[in-house]
């Protein structure tokens, strides 16, 4: 079983990672001091000085490694997520580096090398994980180094972690079947079976080696939980609760502790965290004000052509609901001949629609028209990314008939969006559209919106449903 084993490898882990540490350390000093493009005569220290600080390098890496969690078990985890782990080891491991040697006074002490072992480190560190990755998946592949499960309750969570297990066989998981009252004995569902009722735990947990248990109750067997979880803990045997809700929590959910008492909270913003929303609010700020400055004059060119082509204003302001279902005014270029303001609420732009102008035809498939936003989003109505944000009239529609439509506006409407970038606007489903920005609100990173501002380039300006 696992847990016989993971102990070992858990010391064979940190052993890799400490001849990593010091491989890393020694062949930086020898491309710093003796390689081809090394300066022979640079370096005030020995060989032997340089060498002393693996003695406080090794254990202090291996420190950082543990408390960065490199050493839980991660069957599961992602590729993206292991290297974002050893890239935040070794920035943090570099900048104690460099404490160090300031405490201490070694003024002399190479920066270069410190440098250096950076790159080759996470670079090894790499190598090494990838390594152990295939390793353990040629083991799996052979049988070995698999991890047992039952499942206790039959429901749409234990179908939906059935179809993860299979779908990564990477990970070594084995369901070994499913116990449940309601679904007959025998029933199957993707080669996994129903080997008996929930009573039958009792005799299930002596005899066989599992090294998970997965309460998947339905809903309405909750009043269950706490029986069988004192049941399978009392057993030894690792527990864990995979609950029958998917459709209301969201994939990263959080807790917050409450004088000890853990509350779940549905939706997880990351944007409602000050920091974030600091840092995004610097980057519209100088975002909007750089494309103003150098979209200037085109801007100027855009407002002539407006000016020339129909009567009426050159900025057309409408109402729209943004952060925290605040209206505010958002700017286009006037696209449209001038309207009462019956005519506006008819609804969206159609195909060959009458109301438009033939240069709003052009600026509208370009998103020229949008450009004015910049202004918006200086003010701080809008983000340069984010859910497009909807007239009134809409958003009263869309909340009654759009599951969570609403959550869009927990943070600020954008210039861009992920669903933008992926072909959901104008008339197209607002449903799959709100999916989308629901994604993006729940999985936000700098990282991410600069993804989407790159891709707005090549997918975000031509527009095939913008009428």
């Amino acid at each position: 079983m696992i847990k016989d084993n993971q102990k070992y490898f858990n010391r064979l882990h940190v052993l890799l990672d400490a001849i990593v540490v010091a491989a890393s350390y020694i062949l930086s000093w020898f491309l710093k001091f003796e390689g081809p493009f090394a300066d022979k005569t640079a370096g005030a220290y020995t060989m032997q000085f340089y060498f002393s600080a693996l003695y406080f390098l090794i254990p202090g890496y291996l420190i950082v490694f543990y408390i960065n969690k490199m050493y839980t078990p991660k069957r599961t985890q992602k590729i993206e997520s292991e290297l974002a782990r050893i890239l935040s080891s070794n920035v943090f491991g570099a900048l104690m580096f460099l404490v160090a040697i300031a405490v201490f006074k070694l003024s002399d002490f190479s920066r270069g090398l410190i440098g250096l072992f950076f790159v080759v480190n996470v670079i090894l560190q790499l190598l090494e994980k990838s390594l152990i990755r295939s390793t353990l998946r040629h083991f799996r592949s052979k049988g070995y180094n698999m991890k047992y499960v039952l499942l206790v309750g039959y429901s749409r969570a234990a179908e939906e972690y059935i179809n993860r297990i299979n779908s990564n066989p990477q990970w070594g998981y084995v369901v070994r079947g499913i116990l449940d009252d309601t679904v007959p004995r025998g029933t199957m569902y993707k080669g996994v079976k129903v080997i008996g009722k929930i009573d039958n735990l009792d005799i299930i947990l002596p005899i066989s080696q599992l090294d998970e248990i997965a309460v998947t109750l339905a809903l309405a067997d909750y009043d269950r939980l706490e029986e069988l979880v004192g049941l399978c803990e009392k057993s030894g045997v690792h527990t864990k609760f995979i609950p029958d809700y998917n459709s209301l929590i969201p994939n990263k959910p959080y807790t917050e502790d409450l004088n000890g008492l853990p509350v779940i909270n549905i939706r997880y913003v990351p944007l409602s965290n000050t920091f974030n929303a600091i840092f995004k609010r610097l980057v519209d700020i100088v975002g909007s004000l750089c494309g103003i400055i150098v979209l200037s004059p085109f801007l100027l060119v855009v407002a002539i052509i407006v000016k020339c082509t129909s009567k009426g204003p050159i900025i057309y302001k409408q109402e729209r609901v943004g952060l925290h279902n605040k209206s505010f005014k958002m700017y286009k270029f006037r696209t449209m001949y001038v309207q009462t303001e019956a005519e506006e609420k008819k609804g969206w732009t159609t195909k060959d629609d009458p109301r438009v102008t033939k240069a709003g035809k052009v600026f509208r498939r370009t998103s020229i028209d949008e450009l004015p936003q910049l202004f918006n989003i200086l003010k701080g109505d809008m983000s340069i990314v984010g859910p497009r944000p909807e007239r009134p009239q809409f958003v009263e529609k869309f909340r009654e008939e759009v599951p969570r439509y609403m959550i869009k506006h927990q943070v600020r409407p954008g210039l861009t969006g992920w669903a933008q970038i992926n072909g959901y606007r104008g008339d197209t489903s607002i449903r799959k559209r709100i999916d989308y920005d629901i994604y993006y609100i729940e999985n936000w990173s700098m990282g991410f919106d600069f993804k989407i501002m790159f891709l707005t380039i090549f997918k975000g300006f031509i527009n095939e449903n913008a009428y």
